[in-house]
Protein backbone atom coordinates (compact mmCIF):
# COMPACT_ATOMS: atom_id res chain seq x y z
CA UNK A 1 0.00 0.00 0.00
CA UNK A 2 2.82 2.43 0.90
CA UNK A 3 4.51 1.74 -2.45
CA UNK A 4 1.37 2.58 -4.39
CA UNK A 5 0.94 5.78 -2.37
CA UNK A 6 4.52 6.84 -3.09
CA UNK A 7 4.11 6.09 -6.81
CA UNK A 8 1.00 8.27 -6.86
CA UNK A 9 2.84 11.10 -5.15
CA UNK A 10 5.73 10.90 -7.60
CA UNK A 11 3.28 11.00 -10.50
CA UNK A 12 1.51 14.08 -9.09
CA UNK A 13 4.78 15.89 -8.48
CA UNK A 14 5.96 15.07 -12.00
CA UNK A 15 2.74 16.51 -13.39
CA UNK A 16 3.15 19.67 -11.37
CA UNK A 17 6.77 20.06 -12.48
CA UNK A 18 5.76 19.65 -16.13
CA UNK A 19 3.21 22.44 -15.78
CA UNK A 20 5.68 24.74 -14.03
CA UNK A 21 8.41 24.53 -16.67
CA UNK A 22 7.41 27.92 -18.04
CA UNK A 23 8.32 29.68 -14.77
CA UNK A 24 11.88 29.11 -13.59
CA UNK A 25 11.42 30.74 -10.18
CA UNK A 26 8.45 28.56 -9.35
CA UNK A 27 10.20 25.44 -10.60
CA UNK A 28 13.27 26.15 -8.49
CA UNK A 29 11.08 26.74 -5.48
CA UNK A 30 9.17 23.52 -6.03
CA UNK A 31 12.44 21.62 -6.42
CA UNK A 32 13.49 22.97 -3.02
CA UNK A 33 10.23 21.75 -1.51
CA UNK A 34 10.54 18.30 -3.05
CA UNK A 35 14.13 17.94 -1.90
CA UNK A 36 13.15 19.00 1.61
CA UNK A 37 10.33 16.50 1.76
CA UNK A 38 7.42 18.90 2.20
CA UNK A 39 5.79 18.95 -1.22
CA UNK A 40 2.78 17.06 0.17
CA UNK A 41 1.95 20.08 2.33
CA UNK A 42 2.23 22.35 -0.69
CA UNK A 43 -0.12 20.25 -2.80
CA UNK A 44 -2.63 19.91 0.03
CA UNK A 45 -2.71 23.53 1.14
CA UNK A 46 -2.19 25.41 -2.10
CA UNK A 47 -3.47 23.30 -4.93
CA UNK A 48 -1.80 23.38 -8.35
CA UNK A 49 -3.96 26.12 -9.87
CA UNK A 50 -3.34 28.55 -7.00
CA UNK A 51 0.36 27.89 -7.15
CA UNK A 52 0.49 28.49 -10.88
CA UNK A 53 -1.43 31.72 -10.46
CA UNK A 54 0.91 33.20 -7.84
CA UNK A 55 3.41 35.95 -8.59
CA UNK A 56 7.06 34.95 -8.71
CA UNK A 57 8.38 34.53 -5.20
CA UNK A 58 4.92 34.24 -3.61
CA UNK A 59 2.49 31.41 -2.86
CA UNK A 60 -1.11 31.53 -1.59
CA UNK A 61 -2.04 29.98 1.74
CA UNK A 62 -5.42 29.37 3.36
CA UNK A 63 -5.46 31.61 6.43
CA UNK A 64 -9.01 31.25 7.75
CA UNK A 65 -12.43 29.67 7.46
CA UNK A 66 -14.95 32.52 7.38
CA UNK A 67 -18.74 32.66 7.19
CA UNK A 68 -19.90 33.76 3.78
CA UNK A 69 -23.20 34.70 5.42
CA UNK A 70 -22.48 36.23 8.87
CA UNK A 71 -25.78 34.85 10.18
CA UNK A 72 -25.09 31.29 8.96
CA UNK A 73 -22.29 29.52 10.90
CA UNK A 74 -22.29 26.69 8.35
CA UNK A 75 -21.56 28.90 5.33
CA UNK A 76 -17.78 28.65 5.80
CA UNK A 77 -15.49 29.53 2.91
CA UNK A 78 -11.70 29.54 2.72
CA UNK A 79 -9.83 32.81 2.83
CA UNK A 80 -6.40 33.02 1.20
CA UNK A 81 -3.40 35.34 1.35
CA UNK A 82 -0.17 35.49 -0.67
CA UNK A 83 3.04 35.07 1.31
CA UNK A 84 6.75 34.86 0.39
CA UNK A 85 7.61 31.43 -0.98
CA UNK A 86 10.80 31.16 1.07
CA UNK A 87 8.90 31.95 4.26
CA UNK A 88 6.34 29.29 3.38
CA UNK A 89 9.12 26.77 2.80
CA UNK A 90 10.70 27.60 6.17
CA UNK A 91 7.47 27.47 8.17
CA UNK A 92 6.41 24.17 6.57
CA UNK A 93 9.75 22.61 7.38
CA UNK A 94 9.51 23.89 10.97
CA UNK A 95 6.06 22.28 11.30
CA UNK A 96 7.52 18.98 10.12
CA UNK A 97 10.44 19.16 12.56
CA UNK A 98 8.04 19.93 15.39
CA UNK A 99 5.90 16.92 14.48
CA UNK A 100 9.01 14.73 14.35
CA UNK A 101 10.04 15.83 17.85
CA UNK A 102 6.58 14.95 19.18
CA UNK A 103 6.68 11.52 17.54
CA UNK A 104 10.18 10.69 18.78
CA UNK A 105 9.42 11.90 22.32
CA UNK A 106 13.02 11.67 23.53
CA UNK A 107 13.81 11.47 27.25
CA UNK A 108 13.20 14.79 28.95
CA UNK A 109 11.03 16.22 26.17
CA UNK A 110 8.32 18.48 27.65
CA UNK A 111 7.05 20.15 24.53
CA UNK A 112 7.90 22.33 21.56
CA UNK A 113 6.40 25.00 19.33
CA UNK A 114 6.96 26.60 15.95
CA UNK A 115 7.99 30.25 16.15
CA UNK A 116 7.38 31.96 12.77
CA UNK A 117 9.85 34.59 11.67
CA UNK A 118 8.69 37.77 9.98
CA UNK A 119 8.26 37.92 6.22
CA UNK A 120 11.40 39.98 5.78
CA UNK A 121 13.57 37.30 7.39
CA UNK A 122 11.79 34.43 5.57
CA UNK A 123 12.65 32.15 8.50
CA UNK A 124 11.04 30.00 11.18
CA UNK A 125 12.35 28.43 14.37
CA UNK A 126 11.36 25.67 16.80
CA UNK A 127 11.37 26.27 20.54
CA UNK A 128 11.94 23.14 22.65
CA UNK A 129 11.31 22.69 26.37
CA UNK A 130 12.90 19.83 28.27
CA UNK A 131 14.22 18.61 31.60
CA UNK A 132 17.74 17.30 31.84
CA UNK A 133 20.85 17.70 29.70
CA UNK A 134 20.35 20.19 26.89
CA UNK A 135 23.65 19.40 25.22
CA UNK A 136 22.72 15.84 24.34
CA UNK A 137 19.50 17.09 22.74
CA UNK A 138 21.36 19.72 20.76
CA UNK A 139 23.69 17.06 19.37
CA UNK A 140 20.70 14.95 18.31
CA UNK A 141 18.93 17.92 16.71
CA UNK A 142 22.03 18.96 14.80
CA UNK A 143 21.64 15.71 12.87
CA UNK A 144 17.93 16.30 12.15
CA UNK A 145 17.77 19.99 11.43
CA UNK A 146 18.55 21.40 8.02
CA UNK A 147 18.16 25.16 7.81
CA UNK A 148 15.72 25.54 10.74
CA UNK A 149 16.99 27.22 13.88
CA UNK A 150 15.99 25.85 17.27
CA UNK A 151 16.19 26.88 20.90
CA UNK A 152 16.40 24.35 23.74
CA UNK A 153 15.42 25.47 27.23
CA UNK A 154 15.50 23.46 30.45
CA UNK A 155 12.25 23.75 32.43
CA UNK A 156 12.20 23.07 36.18
CA UNK A 157 9.75 23.33 39.10
CA UNK A 158 6.67 22.94 36.93
CA UNK A 159 4.64 21.64 39.91
CA UNK A 160 5.03 24.84 41.92
CA UNK A 161 1.74 26.63 41.18
CA UNK A 162 1.23 30.18 42.43
CA UNK A 163 -1.90 32.02 41.37
CA UNK A 164 -1.70 35.58 42.64
CA UNK A 165 -5.23 36.66 41.60
CA UNK A 166 -7.09 36.21 44.90
CA UNK A 167 -8.78 39.62 44.81
CA UNK A 168 -10.57 39.18 41.47
CA UNK A 169 -14.34 38.76 41.23
CA UNK A 170 -15.96 36.77 38.40
CA UNK A 171 -17.84 38.55 35.64
CA UNK A 172 -21.46 37.36 35.70
CA UNK A 173 -24.37 38.41 33.52
CA UNK A 174 -27.12 40.65 34.84
CA UNK A 175 -29.84 38.57 33.18
CA UNK A 176 -30.31 35.77 30.65
CA UNK A 177 -32.65 36.12 27.70
CA UNK A 178 -34.06 33.90 24.97
CA UNK A 179 -31.72 35.72 22.60
CA UNK A 180 -28.76 34.05 24.27
CA UNK A 181 -25.83 35.27 26.35
CA UNK A 182 -22.38 36.35 25.19
CA UNK A 183 -19.20 34.45 25.93
CA UNK A 184 -16.51 35.74 28.27
CA UNK A 185 -18.68 35.49 31.39
CA UNK A 186 -18.65 32.96 34.22
CA UNK A 187 -20.33 29.57 33.94
CA UNK A 188 -20.64 26.88 36.61
CA UNK A 189 -20.16 23.12 36.66
CA UNK A 190 -21.30 20.94 39.59
CA UNK A 191 -17.92 21.48 41.26
CA UNK A 192 -16.19 24.49 39.75
CA UNK A 193 -16.37 27.71 37.75
CA UNK A 194 -14.98 28.49 34.29
CA UNK A 195 -15.54 30.90 31.40
CA UNK A 196 -18.27 30.35 28.82
CA UNK A 197 -16.89 30.23 25.27
CA UNK A 198 -18.70 31.36 22.10
CA UNK A 199 -20.99 28.89 20.35
CA UNK A 200 -19.31 25.80 18.96
CA UNK A 201 -20.81 24.24 15.84
CA UNK A 202 -20.75 20.77 14.31
CA UNK A 203 -21.78 20.14 10.68
CA UNK A 204 -23.35 16.79 11.57
CA UNK A 205 -26.97 17.89 11.79
CA UNK A 206 -25.85 21.55 11.89
CA UNK A 207 -25.87 21.48 15.67
CA UNK A 208 -24.77 24.23 18.06
CA UNK A 209 -23.25 23.80 21.52
CA UNK A 210 -22.13 25.74 24.55
CA UNK A 211 -18.45 25.17 25.28
CA UNK A 212 -16.07 25.48 28.20
CA UNK A 213 -12.99 23.77 29.68
CA UNK A 214 -13.11 20.05 30.44
CA UNK A 215 -10.96 20.42 33.56
CA UNK A 216 -13.75 22.45 35.18
CA UNK A 217 -15.45 19.02 35.53
CA UNK A 218 -12.37 17.27 36.93
CA UNK A 219 -14.11 16.34 40.20
CA UNK A 220 -17.16 14.96 38.38
CA UNK A 221 -16.83 11.14 38.03
CA UNK A 222 -18.42 11.14 34.56
CA UNK A 223 -18.68 14.58 32.92
CA UNK A 224 -20.89 13.31 30.12
CA UNK A 225 -24.43 14.21 31.14
CA UNK A 226 -23.30 16.71 33.79
CA UNK A 227 -25.05 20.08 33.93
CA UNK A 228 -23.62 23.47 32.98
CA UNK A 229 -25.28 26.58 34.41
CA UNK A 230 -24.92 30.33 34.23
CA UNK A 231 -24.74 32.41 37.42
CA UNK A 232 -26.90 35.52 37.27
CA UNK A 233 -26.25 38.65 39.32
CA UNK A 234 -28.78 38.79 42.13
CA UNK A 235 -30.75 35.82 40.85
CA UNK A 236 -30.87 32.06 40.49
CA UNK A 237 -28.43 30.31 38.10
CA UNK A 238 -29.80 29.50 34.65
CA UNK A 239 -29.44 25.95 33.33
CA UNK A 240 -27.73 25.90 29.94
CA UNK A 241 -27.64 22.19 29.13
CA UNK A 242 -25.83 18.90 29.60
CA UNK A 243 -22.37 17.79 28.52
CA UNK A 244 -22.69 15.87 25.26
CA UNK A 245 -19.03 15.33 24.31
CA UNK A 246 -15.87 15.26 26.41
CA UNK A 247 -12.35 15.74 25.03
CA UNK A 248 -9.80 15.52 27.87
CA UNK A 249 -6.72 15.87 25.63
CA UNK A 250 -8.05 19.06 24.03
CA UNK A 251 -9.51 20.08 27.44
CA UNK A 252 -12.89 20.90 25.92
CA UNK A 253 -16.49 19.89 26.59
CA UNK A 254 -19.39 20.48 24.21
CA UNK A 255 -22.66 21.16 26.06
CA UNK A 256 -25.94 20.48 24.30
CA UNK A 257 -28.48 23.22 25.06
CA UNK A 258 -31.78 22.03 26.50
CA UNK A 259 -33.24 25.22 27.95
CA UNK A 260 -34.53 28.58 26.79
CA UNK A 261 -31.08 30.15 26.36
CA UNK A 262 -29.26 29.29 23.08
CA UNK A 263 -25.49 29.45 22.39
CA UNK A 264 -24.41 32.61 20.57
CA UNK A 265 -21.36 33.86 18.70
CA UNK A 266 -21.22 37.10 20.70
CA UNK A 267 -18.28 38.01 22.96
CA UNK A 268 -18.77 40.32 25.93
CA UNK A 269 -15.78 42.59 25.23
CA UNK A 270 -15.44 46.33 25.98
CA UNK A 271 -17.11 46.79 22.57
CA UNK A 272 -19.51 43.97 21.55
CA UNK A 273 -17.89 41.42 19.24
CA UNK A 274 -19.23 38.77 16.87
CA UNK A 275 -17.41 35.60 15.79
CA UNK A 276 -17.18 35.35 12.00
CA UNK A 277 -14.93 32.28 11.67
CA UNK A 278 -11.57 30.90 12.72
CA UNK A 279 -7.89 30.85 11.77
CA UNK A 280 -6.05 27.92 10.22
CA UNK A 281 -2.60 26.79 11.35
CA UNK A 282 -0.98 28.80 8.58
CA UNK A 283 -3.27 31.71 9.39
CA UNK A 284 -1.88 31.80 12.94
CA UNK A 285 1.66 31.65 11.53
CA UNK A 286 0.77 34.56 9.25
CA UNK A 287 -0.47 36.62 12.22
CA UNK A 288 2.76 35.89 14.09
CA UNK A 289 4.86 36.85 11.05
CA UNK A 290 3.08 40.20 10.95
CA UNK A 291 3.44 40.67 14.75
CA UNK A 292 -0.33 40.86 15.21
CA UNK A 293 -1.70 40.44 18.74
CA UNK A 294 -4.45 38.18 20.02
CA UNK A 295 -7.17 39.19 22.47
CA UNK A 296 -9.32 37.39 25.00
CA UNK A 297 -12.11 38.01 27.51
CA UNK A 298 -12.06 35.84 30.62
CA UNK A 299 -14.52 35.62 33.49
CA UNK A 300 -11.83 36.64 35.99
CA UNK A 301 -9.17 38.77 34.30
CA UNK A 302 -11.51 40.30 31.71
CA UNK A 303 -10.07 41.74 28.52
CA UNK A 304 -6.34 41.34 27.75
CA UNK A 305 -4.17 41.10 24.65
CA UNK A 306 -0.72 39.78 23.78
CA UNK A 307 1.68 38.52 21.13
CA UNK A 308 1.69 35.04 19.62
CA UNK A 309 4.64 33.08 21.06
CA UNK A 310 4.27 29.72 19.34
CA UNK A 311 1.93 27.85 16.98
CA UNK A 312 1.22 24.15 16.45
CA UNK A 313 2.73 23.61 19.89
CA UNK A 314 3.08 20.31 21.72
CA UNK A 315 2.53 20.43 25.50
CA UNK A 316 3.54 17.57 27.78
CA UNK A 317 3.96 19.51 31.04
CA UNK A 318 0.99 18.46 33.12
CA UNK A 319 -0.23 14.97 32.21
CA UNK A 320 0.97 11.54 31.15
CA UNK A 321 0.06 12.44 27.55
CA UNK A 322 0.97 15.23 25.19
CA UNK A 323 -1.46 17.81 23.82
CA UNK A 324 -0.88 18.77 20.18
CA UNK A 325 -2.09 21.64 18.04
CA UNK A 326 -1.64 24.08 20.91
CA UNK A 327 -1.36 27.86 20.70
CA UNK A 328 0.93 29.95 22.91
CA UNK A 329 0.32 33.67 23.30
CA UNK A 330 0.39 36.57 25.76
CA UNK A 331 1.82 36.18 29.26
CA UNK A 332 1.06 34.34 32.47
CA UNK A 333 -0.86 37.37 33.82
CA UNK A 334 -3.41 37.05 30.99
CA UNK A 335 -5.09 34.01 32.56
CA UNK A 336 -6.01 32.71 35.97
CA UNK A 337 -8.33 30.11 37.53
CA UNK A 338 -11.81 30.70 36.16
CA UNK A 339 -10.62 32.08 32.81
CA UNK A 340 -10.32 28.60 31.29
CA UNK A 341 -12.89 28.18 28.53
CA UNK A 342 -12.34 31.63 27.09
CA UNK A 343 -11.08 32.00 23.52
CA UNK A 344 -8.27 33.99 21.94
CA UNK A 345 -9.28 35.96 18.87
CA UNK A 346 -8.19 38.59 16.37
CA UNK A 347 -10.23 41.15 14.46
CA UNK A 348 -11.38 40.13 11.00
CA UNK A 349 -9.56 42.50 8.63
CA UNK A 350 -12.20 42.00 5.92
CA UNK A 351 -15.24 41.95 8.19
CA UNK A 352 -17.49 44.57 9.68
CA UNK A 353 -16.60 46.46 12.85
CA UNK A 354 -16.69 44.00 15.73
CA UNK A 355 -16.18 40.89 13.59
CA UNK A 356 -13.46 38.57 14.93
CA UNK A 357 -11.87 35.26 13.99
CA UNK A 358 -11.11 32.68 16.69
CA UNK A 359 -7.49 31.61 17.16
CA UNK A 360 -7.75 29.12 20.00
CA UNK A 361 -9.18 27.99 23.29
CA UNK A 362 -7.53 29.14 26.55
CA UNK A 363 -6.87 26.29 28.98
CA UNK A 364 -3.91 27.23 31.18
CA UNK A 365 -0.89 29.45 31.68
CA UNK A 366 2.75 28.89 32.52
CA UNK A 367 3.68 28.89 36.18
CA UNK A 368 7.30 27.74 35.91
CA UNK A 369 10.33 30.06 35.83
CA UNK A 370 11.69 31.33 32.54
CA UNK A 371 8.56 31.19 30.39
CA UNK A 372 5.37 33.25 30.36
CA UNK A 373 2.42 32.55 28.10
CA UNK A 374 -1.16 31.29 27.89
CA UNK A 375 -1.66 27.94 26.20
CA UNK A 376 -4.61 25.96 24.90
CA UNK A 377 -5.90 24.07 21.89
CA UNK A 378 -6.06 25.88 18.55
CA UNK A 379 -9.43 26.17 16.83
CA UNK A 380 -8.11 24.37 13.73
CA UNK A 381 -7.16 21.36 15.88
CA UNK A 382 -10.74 20.98 17.12
CA UNK A 383 -11.92 21.07 13.52
CA UNK A 384 -9.32 18.59 12.25
CA UNK A 385 -9.79 16.11 15.08
CA UNK A 386 -13.47 16.38 15.95
CA UNK A 387 -15.23 18.42 13.27
CA UNK A 388 -16.25 21.34 15.48
CA UNK A 389 -15.79 24.96 14.43
CA UNK A 390 -16.54 28.39 15.84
Amino acid sequence: MAGNSNEGLVHRLATIRDRLEAGMDRREFLRTLVTGGYAIGLAHVLGVEDFLGADDGEVPIVTALVRDDPADPFSLVERTRYVPAEWYAAITKAFELNELLARVGFTGYLGSAVVPGDYGSETAAVSIGMSGNRQSVREMLDQLVDGISFDVETIIDIDDVEDGFDSLEPRVIERASSGGVPSGVACETPTSMATLGPALYHPDGERSFFVTAEHAFEDVPNPRGARLSLPVEGGEPVDLGTVADVYPIEDVVAVEPDGDVPPTSAIDAPSPLRVRGQYTRLGLADLAARDEELEKVGAMTGYTSGRIQGVDAVTCFTDDFCRRGQLRWGGEMDLTDGDSGSVSFHHDPRGADGDVLIAGFNNARTWWPGQSYVWGVSAYRLTERHGYHF
